[in-house]
């Protein structure tokens, strides 16, 4: 029987079916399941979170890229880039992409969510948004005014420095970007070594910290190997999903609502699928339009980081150590007897939040600066000591979009983040190189000779530059905005998360912000979530 022939089989009935057992989605999970009157469907493409390398930090090496625990879909040819397709790694497995990232804990600036707030949703500025964050916080530090304890969301120091990365970071104070020890205050500017989400050296994921202490819940059901195929409409009002699980389909009902957390990538795609979304892309592909959405899809945003490679002497990177069979060995001895050493690694160990130019106001560069350099991600690290100081636009220009090729649900949609579109962008990626190459000159940085290997002190004019940006630029993981939040008619939700023009349907993940954040996303998308739980719940009692 063809697939389009079967009868669902009925999964049930429940108060609120989740799409995705993501970030956001193990979050909603646990907070809605917390009323045992309330039932609670969470659906997850992926399997379970038992392999080995979601746990050991530097794993993140071992699940990107791998079909096991990454949805491994690819941006189209991108012009910025000079005709390269990127990998976009999106997680696929229980925890999703909190059980594959970079682990780095960060909120952004207190400027973008009060810039959301102007932008005509009240209820999400700083001070609205702050307490979301410290709720589920437990800092390592304990709880303070900008930080809270005894959460879920566990925030720990890195368990080891190098001595290029100490002496980089005076480098940078030298050049007016002064030592800090917090990010996370509300403006970021400075450079220290990030926070991470680790629990004493093992990865601390939203599958850990929400959805394994709720899975006890009777009112609770997690399915996993469950794609949901499309929303289930009545008119304007969602009544619930179809998923397969294995070759078989279900339906399952939603008496109060259907919220998706299924990223940036997947809420579109899926949207789209509904029948939920632009009309003529939606009839390109022979799908009923069953609610006009035209900003579905739209308003992509992304991180592109700019892999500045030096070449140093005099110092230990982990190009070396890595590269012998006796480092690898001792690594690994480190790790599995304390709990410490280069397996804890989150990819980027040192940051720096900076202006490109003295009139911005906040920071509008972010550094990733690593104890190593590679070719491309998932090639082998260099036979030379090195480190890269990888630098993204916090706040880019261009504008990017998500749209399906096909009615095929299975099918990636086609993923065009449009990097360095726009004129600002590109002159804010040569500020950015040349930044990072006055840092590298600095006095604190002398004694090891650093030496430029990427992109080459040959190139110095603004146009190479920006052409050399698109050379070894890559996405650090950050795409969000494909269902922004707002008023206007390009708006996919409004500010209580609530689809436009259609009942019972919130999205609670990264494509609802209308701007992107100053920084990792991983965090931001969990505060979304609280706060969508709590709408969610006062509406229902409204």
């Amino acid at each position: 029987m063809a697939d389009s022939d079967q009868k669902p089989a009925s999964a049930g009935s429940f108060d609120y079916v989740i799409v995705g057992a993501g970030t956001a989605g193990c979050v909603l999970a646990n907070r809605l399941s917390a009323d045992p009157k309330t039932s609670v469907l969470l659906l997850e493409a992926g399997g379970r979170d038992n392999y080995i390398w979601i746990h050991i930090p530097i794993g993140y090496l071992y699940t990107q890229n791998n079909p096991r625990t990454d949805w491994c879909f690819k941006t189209e040819a991108e012009p910025g880039l000079n005709g390269r397709a990127l990998n976009y790694p999106r997680g696929r497995v229980l925890g999703g992409c909190s059980s594959i990232n970079g682990m780095i804990y960060m909120r952004g600036q207190a400027r973008d969510y009060d810039q959301w707030r102007q932008m005509g949703n009240p209820g999400w500025a700083w001070d609205d948004v702050l307490p979301y964050f410290k709720r589920s916080q437990d800092h390592a530090h304990g709880a303070s005014d900008a930080h809270g304890a005894g959460g879920e969301w566990r925030v720990e120091e890195m368990r080891l420095t190098w001595e290029i990365l100490d002496a980089f970071r005076e480098a940078a104070a030298e050049l007016g970007i002064p030592k800090t020890d917090d990010f996370n205050r509300g403006n970021n500017e400075g450079c220290g070594y990030f926070q991470v989400n680790q629990k004493r050296g093992v990865r601390w994921s939203t599958s850990k910290a929400f959805l394994r202490p709720a899975m006890a819940r009777s009112n609770l059901k997690v399915m996993t190997g469950a794609q949901v195929k499309s929303i289930r409409l009545d008119g304007a009002r969602v009544t619930g999903v179809e998923f397969w699980q294995g070759d078989a389909v279900h339906a399952a009902e939603a008496r109060g609502e259907v919220i998706l957390a299924t990223g940036a990538v997947g809420s579109p795609q899926l949207l789209q699928l509904s029948g939920i979304g632009p009309g003529d892309l939606l009839r390109q592909h022979g799908i009923s339009v069953r609610h006009e959405l035209p900003g579905v899809g739209e308003n992509l945003q992304d991180h592109l980081q700019i892999r500045t490679v030096f070449k140093v002497r005099n110092t230990r990177t982990l190009n070396e150590r890595a590269n012998r069979l006796i480092g690898r060995i001792g690594m690994g001895l480190e790790y599995f007897l304390f709990r410490r050493g280069p397996l804890t690694m989150a990819p980027s160990q040192l940051g720096a939040f900076a202006k490109s130019d003295p009139s911005f106001d906040t920071p509008n560069l972010q550094y990733h600066v690593q104890p190593l350099s590679l070719d491309k991600f998932g090639d082998p690290l260099h036979p030379f000591p090195a480190f890269t100081a990888s630098v993204c636009n916090l706040r880019p220009t261009s504008r990017g979009h998500i749209r399906i090729k096909s009615a095929d649900p299975r099918a990636h949609p086609s993923i065009r983040p449009n990097y360095l579109a726009t004129p600002a962008d590109r002159s804010i990626a040569a500020a950015a190189i040349r930044l990072t190459r006055r840092i590298a000159a600095a006095k604190a940085l002398v004694r090891f000779e650093p030496e430029e290997f990427r992109p080459g002190a040959a190139l110095q004019s603004d146009a190479d530059l920006a052409k050399a940006a698109g050379d070894i630029g890559t996405t650090i993981f950050h795409p969000v905005g494909t269902c922004k939040m707002g008023p206007d008619d390009m708006a996919v939700v409004d500010e209580r998360l609530r689809v436009r023009g259609v009942e019972g349907l919130r999205i609670a993940d990264a494509s609802v912000m209308p701007t992107i954040t100053s920084g990792n996303t991983n965090s931001p998308v969990i505060m979304i979530a609280e706060k969508c739980a709590d709408m969610a719940r006062e509406d229902a009692s409204a």
